[in-house]
């Protein structure tokens, strides 16, 4: 198994928003912020090559469309993903697999590209695998989190009948498996790769930076504060006890860790620099 990981670009959040009730003097130790009070992250992808030959894309990033109506949060360095995908011998008709952690649009916004004026996808032989619920709540937002959806995102997908829901959780390869969390948005999943010295977890927005590692830091972009401390002691407990490597995918200053028990908080422990996982 082979596991990389790529950052497809940075934007800035509102710290406040990151952190939720945690006061500032508080997680500005943990995670910089600038003058304006924002947050340099980035949105980091997984690209699985498995034992059985598939290609598996976790999350693509923000993609080009929507830039100008989401000029608020500062995009820079953004790459072009199959463009980093050929640079490493990959082309995009390759990918077999295209995982979607959730549906907001720094996550799925690279799944359709346009060209000529249309949509295309742009792994068009890849399945595109998204939980059910997120799927429905998708479709019909709640108005708290309408503002991170646009359908043109993944149109082009269920066009092609390339999108495959899931109810459970689901093996899509005898080296990775989808979970399915709450708490930050309906059905998030989760991806489990195991490897043969450990297992990784990529935790997409349950625990998207290593200072959230806290079970009551939550973000105030989570919707049920309260399911969501539930759901990141569930990864937590697991992570630790099975001393599996947790990669954050918008921490802009660290990869991935393995975690320890302290109490009834979580620590970082064993730091994963590495942007190539050969296991």
């Amino acid at each position: 198994m082979n596991l990389e990981l790529i950052d497809t670009g940075f934007f800035h959040a509102d710290g406040g928003a990151m952190f939720g009730a945690i006061p500032k003097m508080a997680w500005r130790r943990r995670y910089p912020c600038d003058d304006d009070n924002t947050c340099v992250l980035t949105m980091r992808v997984a690209l699985i090559r498995t034992d059985n030959g598939r290609l598996i894309l976790i999350d693509n990033g923000a993609g080009e469309k929507q830039l100008e109506r989401l000029a608020y949060y500062r995009f820079f360095d953004l790459i072009d993903l199959g463009q980093a995908l050929a640079d490493k011998g990959i082309q995009a008709e390759e990918i077999t697999d295209v995982v979607l952690t959730h549906l907001h649009f720094d996550h799925c916004g690279y799944t359709t590209r346009r060209t000529n004026g249309e949509l295309v996808m742009a792994f068009p032989n890849a399945t595109h695998w998204v939980s059910r619920r997120q799927w429905e709540n998708f479709l019909k937002p709640n108005p708290l989190e309408a503002d991170s959806y646009f359908l043109e995102n993944m149109a082009a997908v269920e066009a092609a009948n390339r999108l495959r829901l899931i109810d459970e959780e689901t093996s899509i390869d005898p080296q990775v498996t989808l979970r399915l969390f709450d708490g930050h948005t309906p059905g998030q999943i989760v991806v489990y790769i195991q490897g043969k010295s450990k297992e990784y977890v990529f935790a997409g927005d349950v625990i998207p930076l290593m200072a959230s590692l806290s079970p009551a830091w939550i973000s105030a972009y989570d919707l049920h504060a309260a399911r969501s401390y539930d759901e990141k002691v569930r990864l937590m407990e697991e992570a630790a006890h099975k001393g599996q490597a947790i990669i954050f995918c918008h921490d802009a200053y660290h990869k991935a860790t393995t975690i320890r028990k302290s109490g009834n908080t979580f620590r970082h422990d064993q730091e994963t620099t590495d942007e190539i996982i050969s296991d």
